[in-house]
Parts: structure tokens; sequence; C-alpha cells
């Protein structure tokens, strides 16, 4: 069974926003980016910049958690990239994964426990 990514892309001003799913995330950014398919949404509003995307062990569950993302408000959209990406950051480019920012609530943690291991020694 093939594995598969759901995605936001958003444009450079970050204000709109195109929920997808695809099995192969680094093609599918390269065609948004190249405007593969003309007159799509994606090409109409110039979405290029994937900011979040979850990765999943089968294609089917990618596809309904598109759905679920789709039936989102924007503002629950925008606080799913939030919580995740807070500098909207290119998380997938057409040459592969950037690193994907760690939340801010668990960098915190990771740096008070570094912390407290630094106090014991």
């Amino acid at each position: 069974m093939k594995s598969g990514f759901t995605y936001i892309m958003t444009n450079k001003h970050h204000n709109v926003l195109y929920t997808g799913c695809t099995t192969d995330i680094v093609r599918r950014v390269w065609q948004h980016k190249t405007h593969f398919y003309k007159g799509s949404f994606t090409d109409k509003y110039n979405c290029e910049y994937c900011v979040y995307y979850e990765e999943f062990s089968d294609y089917g569950s990618s596809i309904k958690r598109e759905n679920q993302i789709k039936n989102m408000s924007r503002q629950e959209k925008l606080d799913l990239i939030q919580k995740t990406n807070p500098e909207w950051k290119e998380l997938v480019t057409e040459n592969g994964f950037c690193s994907k920012p760690e939340p801010w609530a668990e960098k915190v943690k990771r740096v008070m426990k570094e912390l407290k291991g630094h106090s014991e020694v």
C-alpha cells in the first residue's frame, strides 16, 4: 500500500490556502511551483509554497485528512499551520524536504530539559 501526504500550499502573501493530497509530495510541489497544470486553482492564485504537510502510511488516510482540512474554517487552517510552522517557512520544495520546524512548545520543553540536565552535573 502506498503512503500519502496531505499538504497546504500558499502564495507569497499567505492570503490564499490550497489543500491537497498526493503520494509524491516533492513531485507535486514541483508541479505547483512550475504551474504545471495551467488554469488550475494553484496556478491562478500562485500557490507555490508548501507550509504544512502530514504523512500517512496509506494514501486513503491522506484523502480522509484532506477532506477534514478542506471542511475546516480558514481560521482553523491558519491555526493548524501556525501550530507547527509559526514562521510560515517553506517545508517542501521541488528539491525535496526542508527541515520541518520544531513547534515552539516542543522547543521550550527541549531547552528546559537540557537546562535541567546541565544543573544536575
